[in-house]
């Protein structure tokens, strides 16, 4: 089973004594990076709708990265993303063996990157998926990463021994794959929580976005190979709910608010 999720805007660049691999597409990062040097901080600020200091830190950004970075220019992909998926996912509190499940089973799309495994080195960006910059592949950057995630993806199932695909990522993200393409069966959990209101139960976007997270942390602990064990999923109170779930979009309810 492969769990796939986005990264995160704010990153976490604490020191961290782990060992890191190199990402599968470097050299279609460095065009990106290429591409976006170009732009001013008016550009970045249009594109990515930031602020001033955030279009200002992100143009520094792209103009000091390094296609060959020294290590401590660098952090693993799971560590350093920051944002409320990671701290569902915490994997700074994955054991070694853990975390060597998750470099072979999880993996974090990327509109810089393409696709990360948890350990890969990546250097301080924010590049996001449904970013319309401009390329000579095309105008944004699902026509930019056309079919490669998808077969990347494939290739990391071929060798897992894995026909599930467990979406944890946001729209953006996923709508970067090629299902077309795409070789194992998707199944994208919802979930959900009961206001107790009446009007019947709401996805919370920070909530959510958490139990995607603890949905990966869950099944890279439990080791999880089948569609059947992730329906056992109970973190944060969440429960699998029969009467509203599908096949390929299993829902997972608690009551709000959280105690």
């Amino acid at each position: 089973m492969l769990v796939v999720i986005s990264p995160a805007k704010k990153m976490d660049w604490s020191e961290r004594d782990v060992a890191t691999t190199t990402p599968d597409f470097l050299e279609d990062a460095a065009r990106l990076v290429d591409a976006a040097r170009g732009l001013s901080v008016s550009d970045l600020k249009s594109l990515m709708s930031l602020s001033e200091n955030l279009a200002t830190l992100n143009r520094d950004r792209f103009q000091s990265y390094q296609e060959a970075p020294e290590p401590a220019l660098t952090r693993p992909a799971a560590l350093a993303f920051a944002g409320d998926t990671y701290q569902g996912l915490e994997a700074g509190s994955l054991d070694e063996e853990e975390l060597a499940f998750a470099q072979d089973h999880l993996r974090i799309l990327s509109g810089l990157y393409g696709v990360l495994r948890p350990l890969d080195a990546i250097q301080p960006y924010r590049l996001e998926m449904g970013s319309k910059l401009k390329t000579q592949r095309g105008k944004n950057l699902y026509q930019y990463w056309g079919d490669q995630i998808s077969t990347a993806l494939n290739v990391q199932a071929e060798a897992t021994g894995s026909d599930v695909l467990v979406n944890c990522a946001s729209q953006e993200y996923f709508g970067a794959v090629d299902l077309k393409s795409l070789k194992p069966r998707v199944i994208t959990p919802q979930f959900m929580e009961d206001k107790g209101d009446g009007k019947g139960p709401k996805i919370v976007s920070f909530y959510a976005k958490k139990a995607r997270g603890a949905m990966a942390r869950f099944v890279m602990q439990k080791r999880i190979d089948n569609v059947e064990g992730i329906l056992d999923f109970d973190l944060g109170g969440y429960a699998y709910t029969p009467s509203m779930s599908k096949p390929e979009t299993p829902v997972f309810l608690r009551p709000y608010p959280v105690s």
